[in-house]
């Protein structure tokens, strides 16, 4: 008997010590749960009129231009902008709110731990708009490469166009990682061996594979400067009056019809003057 009589006892203790845990307990979370519910009204609140106001200010007119550029190649991949503004927002509201909730319940390691991401974002962040700004002049830069490279009628304006997008993606992705700080020595420096090594074979396939080019280009500048449109002249036996003079080749207007001879032929040879134009 006196067993079963103090098992009631340190029951009866057990529950009472739990009870009067849970009332001291009860208003602390009464207060986080009302605190938690006063967070999504205002998040719902703030939310309908932060899309009001980006609704207003068109901020989609930017995301389209966005897309249009393609950041993400011809991929399905689709950004956002008020999309991602929205759920930032949402979120940051969010764990603002849980963090006020987490000092009401004493909870300080939560409160902290959040309160460190909340500082963390501002990196994460300005490391994403890096790597996307990054993107983009990797884009414009590969566009302009190909431009210069059509305009000359060089080969291979593709090839060397992407890959120097790559390398470029490369570089701007490793720099928006150490912006998030996250350490890439590693990465870098491997990363600058593999490079450069890239570089240089390319640098001497390109002299090597251009001098013929550089060489035309060069023809060019000097038949330029020594014949103008509309000059009646003989190469070779053959009489014509200069049509027009581009980065490889003359167009002579003969009695035949229209010929066209190679720069390297037209500085190499002998070439008389009939007649300059006036």
């Amino acid at each position: 008997m006196e067993t079963i009589t103090q098992w009631k006892e340190l029951t009866f203790k057990s529950l009472s010590a739990m009870g009067e845990k849970i009332m001291t307990a009860l208003p602390n979370i009464i207060g986080a749960i009302l605190i938690l519910l006063l967070g999504w009204i205002v998040t719902k609140i703030i939310i309908f009129l932060l899309k009001r106001v980006l609704k207003f200010v068109k901020i989609d007119q930017l995301t389209a231009k966005i897309n249009q550029m393609k950041l993400f190649g011809t991929t399905d991949i689709k950004f956002g902008i008020t999309n991602a503004i929205v759920i930032f927002v949402k979120w940051i509201m969010f764990l603002v709110f849980l963090i006020i909730a987490s000092d009401i319940m004493d909870w300080t390691i939560v409160s902290e731990e959040i309160g460190n991401l909340l500082r963390y974002l501002p990196k994460l962040f300005s490391a994403i708009a890096l790597f996307m700004i990054g993107i983009y002049i990797a884009k414009f830069v590969k566009k302009a490469i190909q431009g210069f490279y059509e305009s000359f009628d060089l080969a291979g304006s593709k090839i060397i166009s992407t890959l120097v997008f790559y390398i470029i993606a490369v570089i701007i992705t490793i720099t928006a990682l150490n912006q998030a700080g996250i350490d890439t020595t590693v990465v870098t420096n491997n990363v600058t061996v593999i490079l450069g090594a890239f570089l240089l074979a390319i640098s001497i396939g390109f002299g090597l594979g251009s001098k013929d080019v550089i060489g035309d280009l060069l023809r060019t500048f000097y038949t330029r400067k020594n014949y103008e449109i509309g000059d009646i002249v003989k190469i070779k036996d053959i009489e014509g009056s200069v049509e027009s003079i581009d980065n490889i080749c003359m167009t002579l207007n003969t009695k035949s019809g229209k010929i066209i001879l190679p720069i390297k032929d037209v500085v190499e040879n002998q070439v008389e003057i009939k007649k300059v134009k006036n």
